[in-house]
């Protein structure tokens, strides 16, 4: 059996999965990793940032928890690929200060944000048994062969597939 892993862009409540082998893609999905049933789910920061600081560490609170709920088993089902490994692409940003400042500013809620979501799928790999690298996209190695590839398979192909197509196959090389 090929070896397998599991390509993965993270955006505000929803991601890109992609499993891969050397050779091919097997799939590519869109996991939602917010709950519509909590308001302020999909940007938890930007909900977080005019509540008194108790409600808001509260609510990032029950949207991680929530979240991981989501991912982990959206992960769960990409299983079935005898997945080895998973690759997160991760931004370049310098760590984040502590929640309150980050409350403080509206550009560190931007970058909170994606930050949560990327490590919330982190941690449902994890919780997987699926052992996870974080890359930083823009250290992605191009490779024109991902084009071809995503022809093969029909639309959607778009930039989150190509690079979590990329993200995976540089997990398999690892």
């Amino acid at each position: 059996m090929d070896h397998t892993a599991l390509g993965i862009r993270s955006h505000s409540g929803w991601a890109i999965v992609v499993a891969a082998t050397a050779s091919r893609i097997l799939d590519r999905r869109r996991i939602e990793i917010a709950d519509p049933a909590i308001p302020g789910s999909r940007q938890p920061f930007h909900a977080a940032e005019g509540l008194p600081f108790d409600q808001a560490e509260t609510l990032i609170r029950k949207c991680r928890e929530s979240s991981l709920v989501l991912a982990t088993r959206a992960l769960t089902a990409c299983l079935d690929y005898n997945v080895e490994r998973a690759a997160i692409l991760f931004a370049s940003g310098r760590p984040l200060p502590d929640l309150a400042a980050t409350l403080r500013s509206h550009a560190l809620i931007h970058t909170a944000e994606g930050e949560f979501f990327r490590e919330v799928l982190v941690s449902a790999c994890e919780q997987c048994g699926i052992p996870v690298m974080r890359i930083k996209e823009r250290d992605l190695p191009d490779n024109p062969l991902v084009t071809e590839l995503g022809r093969s398979l029909g639309p959607p192909w778009r930039q989150d597939e190509k690079r979590a197509s990329l993200a995976a196959w540089a997990a398999l090389a690892a």
